[in-house]
């Protein structure tokens, strides 16, 4: 079946993402996922119609808040029962540590034997009890007839359960004022009536803070999710841009490449022709260090005097040659003037190169 024989409507889309969140935290779908598969979103919106927020089907949902129901009414008795177990445990316990201290009166004695003498054969006979439906032999033999003959007097009982009452009651009272100045520090200070009123509505303010912690972690959890699936989008956004830039930086590199380069080489010239002109600048500023005014004409002065007697010497030289030529088929006597002739050149060519360095060391 093809996807584009079926297509979801914007509106279901985003039915589809709340219901996804909400009671399918696990398919994490985009809009872009469920335009490619429409067919798979219309199944999960028909698919939530039979599930709680939770992911259970509704039958299973409402069994499970049953059972529920019955564990809290269950826990609650038992909590009565340990409550009162462990606040006459207590009440035993005070008044041994009190007798170590202080003197009891026969009647506070006689209340606190007769309440732990009860307590002692109702649990021992609570431990004797199933195991005679278990057929097995009993603790030490003993029967439970034979525990509840060491019950008490029914008249000290009854005047034991009378007096219990009321110490249970106090006990828990100040259990519950030490409760409620943890909870709001400011009731110390209150009267026992205040207090009182406040307890009545302790239990409605702690179950008000708990399901706003509750809320308060839902909606936490919500935001989570949420941020997740907004990083997911975020990234993939991310990742389509940054292919889109390449893209587009590639074609337009292309493009101005050659013109880059021209660029590039009208600016490595200029700087060529800069670093040429600051050498000759530097040259020249050598030179004018190191030849001042005065030097300079010094050497003028010389090189003019060089000139002149290299003047001399060429007229010596033309001379000589004009008297070799007249001379020039004698023997010994021409021998002479040769070598007459060649000092004489050779005198004139040192000059010449004295001349020549002179000028350039000016120049």
């Amino acid at each position: 079946m093809a996807s584009g024989d079926f297509c979801l409507p914007g509106e279901e889309i985003k039915i589809l993402q709340q219901v996804c969140s909400r009671q399918l935290p696990l398919c994490n779908l985009s809009e872009e996922d469920l335009l490619q598969n429409p067919y798979f979103g219309k199944l999960l919106l028909s698919l939530s119609q039979h599930v709680d927020e939770s992911g259970l089907s509704v039958t299973l949902a409402k069994a499970q808040a049953q059972a529920w129901k019955e564990v809290r009414l269950h826990k609650t008795a038992w909590l009565r029962s340990e409550i009162l177990q462990r606040a006459i445990q207590e009440l035993l316990v005070d008044y041994y540590v009190k007798t170590q201290d202080t003197n009891s009166t026969s009647e506070d004695k006689k209340f606190h034997e007769t309440l732990e003498q009860r307590l002692l054969v109702t649990e021992l006979t609570h431990l004797i009890g199933p195991s005679q439906e278990r057929e097995m032999p009993s603790l030490l033999g003993l029967q439970k007839a034979d525990l509840l003959e060491l019950m008490p007097p029914s008249e000290d009982f009854l005047w034991m359960r009378a007096r219990l009452q009321l110490e249970v009651e106090e006990q828990l009272k100040k259990k519950c004022f030490t409760l409620l100045c943890y909870h709001d520090p400011t009731s110390d200070s209150d009267s026992e009536t205040l207090k009182a009123a406040k307890m009545w509505k302790l239990a409605e303010v702690l179950v008000s803070e708990k399901q706003h912690c509750q809320d308060t972690e839902s909606q936490q959890k919500e935001r989570m999710v949420l941020l997740e699936k907004q990083s997911a989008t975020y990234s993939q956004v991310l990742l389509r841009c940054l292919t889109l830039l390449q893209r587009l930086l590639q074609e337009h590199r292309l493009k101005t490449q050659s013109e880059l380069d021209r660029i590039n080489a009208q600016y490595l010239e200029i700087k060529c022709s800069a670093m040429v002109l600051k050498l000759r600048m530097e040259e020249l500023k050598i030179l004018s260090d190191t030849y001042t005014a005065e030097k300079v004409e010094v050497h003028r002065l010389i090189r003019d005097r060089l000139e002149g007697a290299i003047r001399l010497q060429e007229q010596d030289m033309e001379k000589s040659r004009q008297v070799l030529n007249t001379y020039e088929v004698l023997g010994e006597e021409f021998d002479r003037l040769v070598k007459e002739y060649t000092q004489l050149k050779q005198a004139t060519e040192n000059k010449r190169w004295a001349l020549q360095e002179f000028t350039k060391a000016y120049h």
